[in-house]
């Protein structure tokens, strides 16, 4: 999997405690516009359309653990495959990371996935986002 990118206002969004990544709606789109470390919600990026087995907003990443050992927290979310289904989904090539949950500010964005090139998913064929079991999602001390 490629290297995750983390969007600025997400530190300050802990901060002010508009995450609650152990009990929140994460969810992950799929964007062809490059994101930018600065965006900081949903309504700043530019998703893929929506039909052919893609929802708009994505998929939800499934929370698998969360916890913190020796003063560094581990956020664990299970893999999210997207299907195309009567047709093509894409061009993509960034996977993005955002919370569906708080209202204020709505849809805040946690990171991103840039795999390097475009990818259509073609009908009938799948696409993993392979979220990392073992140093989870994102870790922060």
């Amino acid at each position: 999997m490629s290297a995750f990118t983390k969007f600025y206002q997400f530190s300050e969004d802990l901060a002010k405690k508009v995450h609650n990544l152990n009990a929140d709606t994460l969810k992950i789109m799929l964007c062809n516009t490059a994101p930018v470390a600065t965006n900081a919600i949903k309504a700043d990026l530019t998703e893929i359309s929506t039909g052919n087995g893609y929802s708009a907003g994505g998929s939800a990443a499934t929370f698998s653990s969360g916890a913190q050992s020796s003063g560094t927290y581990k956020l664990v979310l299970s893999d999210v495959t997207f299907t195309a289904s009567g047709g093509s989904i894409g061009p993509f090539r960034y996977a993005v990371l955002w919370n569906d949950t708080p209202t204020s500010p709505a849809d805040p964005l946690i990171g991103f996935w840039d795999y390097g090139a475009a990818i259509t998913i073609t009908d009938g064929n799948s696409f993993l986002v392979d979220l990392d079991s073992s140093a989870g999602v994102l870790q922060f001390a």
